[in-house]
């Protein structure tokens, strides 16, 4: 039996959401709240029985399912890997077989937000380990749908222990930093995660732009622009409080609201983009400066809260604020700290930066109030690791690998 796991961080939009639709630049950043999938492979004699099955456990929402690998094999007309090495996009017939093994399950309306997901998983399982038996538990510090890439850090985290259970991606040896047994990956074998990640992702979202999966492969802080990416390396940490306000949004009609105000007011909005693209250029300026004393990370952090609150402005300009947003931005600027929404808008979360010299006390205190909102907070550093993988006896999957 063999036995391995891999996680993949969440991200934030630092500054450029929206605007970078219209060619303006953007930042995203790894956030240290991950999504992790454990596999277990089940021995091949159970496969020959004809009693084998393919078994995914989704941990946080309680629920779980299983396909007997000969109905893979009819079905998908798959007997094993047709070569994990290369990312092969998922064509509409196998997409179609696909979803007739899910109508099999009989998956309840109000859980049909599972079905993109479940097929995601079918695909990447398949395509990297063919009909082979084995269990995949799953579990995430993430919230859904609240614009801090969970669908990506699934597909990423999914793609990743499939190909180390395929021999294809391998652990370089340092270990993260936790003393929990997670190991960092070479960028070739990450490219390939990504390659992969991509297309679970757009068998989920339909056209993504590929920035989430991105960051949640190679971790740290991207600037995108025009479908280029730069990677930044941040010299100080950055952290965030991050305010789930547990409103979902639609995000294609946020997105198409702000092109439909374009339209409308084509010079105005015009200039909003453009102010956008330099307060993300400088904020990538910023984050790759080196503050070596408390007086220069005060200055940094002073910089970097002044354009978030000039993004949060542009947003509020191109209509994508809310009611719940506007709460978290007076709940936090009652302690003098600046907060701007990340993602789509509309609800979703909201970003607080938090200084070094903030007292814990004070912190404590915000998250409180915006509790009693009903709110969810998250204390996260910006700009760290991306894809861990965990091979073998090690004990990183929630304490256990299942």
């Amino acid at each position: 039996m063999e036995v391995c796991a891999a996680r993949a961080p969440g991200k934030i939009i630092l500054a450029g959401e929206h605007a970078v639709v219209h060619g303006s630049a953007a930042v995203a950043a790894a956030i240290d709240l991950y999504t992790c999938c454990s596999l277990r492979l089940m021995p091949l004699a159970d496969n020959e029985a004809g009693a084998a099955m393919v078994e995914l456990d989704l941990k946080d929402p309680g629920l779980a399912f299983s396909w007997p690998c000969r109905r893979l094999r009819e079905v998908l007309l798959t007997e094993e890997a047709a070569g994990a090495r290369e990312a092969r996009p998922c064509s509409p017939d196998r997409l179609a077989s696909i979803t007739r093994l899910l109508e099999e399950h009989e998956i309840p309306e109000a859980k049909i937000w599972l079905s993109a997901g479940l097929s995601a998983f079918l695909f990447l399982y398949t395509s990297i380990l063919g009909c082979r038996p084995g269990k995949v538990t799953v579990s995430s510090d993430l919230p859904m749908g609240s614009g801090l890439g969970s669908s990506a850090a699934f597909c990423v985290s999914m793609s990743g222990v499939l190909l180390t259970a395929a021999g294809v991606v391998t652990a370089v040896g340092g270990i993260s930093g936790e003393g929990m047994g997670w190991e960092l990956v070479g960028k070739d074998d990450l490219e390939l995660v990504n390659r992969w990640a991509f297309q679970g992702e757009k068998i989920i979202h339909g056209k993504p732009s590929g920035i989430d999966n991105a960051v949640s492969t190679f971790g740290s802080m991207i600037k995108f622009k025009k479908g280029e990416l730069t990677n930044l390396k941040s010299s100080n940490p950055v952290k965030m409080l991050i305010t789930d306000t547990r409103v979902g949004r639609n995000t294609k009609a946020l997105v198409a609201g702000v092109s439909e105000r374009a339209s409308r007011h084509s010079d105005a909005m015009a200039s909003v983009f453009k102010a956008v693209n330099s307060i993300s250029e400088e904020v990538s300026s910023i984050v790759e400066l080196a503050a070596n004393d408390e007086i220069a990370i005060t200055s940094k952090e002073e910089k970097l809260a002044e354009l978030m609150e000039m993004n949060q402005g542009l947003l509020q300009c191109m209509g994508v604020s809310h009611s719940s947003i506007e709460t978290v931005l007076r709940t936090t600027l009652k302690f003098n700290l600046v907060s701007k929404l990340t993602g789509a808008g509309g609800g979703g979360c909201v970003l607080t930066l938090i200084p070094t010299m903030l007292s814990n006390l004070v912190l404590e205190k915000v998250i409180a109030e915006l509790e009693s909102h009903s709110f969810r907070c998250f204390k996260v550093e910006v700009g760290g690791q991306g894809l861990q993988v965990c091979q073998g006896g090690f004990s990183c999957f929630n304490g256990d690998v299942v």
